[in-house]
């Protein structure tokens, strides 16, 4: 056979349509969850389909020979990924905004919450939430053992002048947390926090549901603003005052 008449190479398999039905990355995910999946089955149901020669699975492959691992691939850039034929501008952008997502959660994971020991601790924590409000929001922290915010959940957002809350509510967001205390907190947009006759029940109330379930009461904290607090503090504390 002459050069000019080169033989036919025949096309690379296919390795998605080769594997048995059920096998496939995304049929195994919904039927097992993503956590069954190996490395090259997560990268192909993030690339979601090939290219004419390079399907899906080859495609994960070859990105996963390529960088060595999938900690190496987090420190991939666009035109790292775009060196690989079947990776066009679309799927790159998409690769890269997965990076980014995992690189932003590993550097959250490294900042550890703060802790909220004390009434002012409470207060920085919350007051750029309630800052500027014109409207009273009811907020719940979950503390550990150590004191050290697990979650802070909005709990209610209310009229300008109150928003309601059962104590039922605030400790369904502790239990979930698996949290040992806790925080109650709302803002008072008037600035002045001083507490009024359903915020001392309340705190009752909730001091004696959350020792019925082993939690800790730590604190209930209205947040105002130092210029309307009579006291210049800007916040009230019920355990500063000696309630709990």
């Amino acid at each position: 056979m002459s050069e000019d008449n080169p033989p036919h190479l025949p096309s690379p398999p296919n390795r998605l349509r080769a594997l048995a039905e059920g096998e496939r990355p995304q049929e195994r995910a919904l039927a097992h969850g993503v956590g069954a999946l190996a490395d090259t089955e997560l990268l192909a149901l993030l690339l979601r389909s090939g290219t004419r020669g390079n399907d899906v699975m080859s495609l994960a492959s070859r990105l996963l020979a390529e960088a060595g691992s999938l900690h190496a691939l987090a420190r991939w850039r666009d035109a790292d990924f775009r060196r690989l034929k079947g990776i066009g501008r679309v799927k790159a952008l998409q690769l890269c905004t997965v990076m980014e997502v995992t690189r932003r959660v590993l550097g959250a994971e490294r900042q550890l919450a703060p802790e909220l020991h004390t009434p002012d601790d409470i207060y920085d924590y919350l007051r750029p939430r309630a800052l500027g409000l014109d409207v009273e929001k009811c907020w719940v922290i979950a503390l550990n053992t150590r004191n050290r915010v697990l979650r802070c959940t909005e709990l209610t957002s209310g009229t300008s002048r109150q928003t309601l809350v059962r104590p039922a509510e605030v400790l369904r967001e502790a239990v979930r947390e698996g949290a040992g205390a806790l925080v109650l907190a709302h803002n008072h947009p008037s600035g002045d926090p001083r507490p009024s006759a359903a915020d001392a029940v309340i705190t009752r109330q909730l001091r004696g549901a959350a020792e019925a379930l082993d939690v800790r009461l730590h604190d209930h904290v209205i947040v105002g603003d130092p210029l309307a607090d009579p006291l210049g503090l800007g916040y009230y504390s019920f355990r500063r005052a000696g309630v709990l």
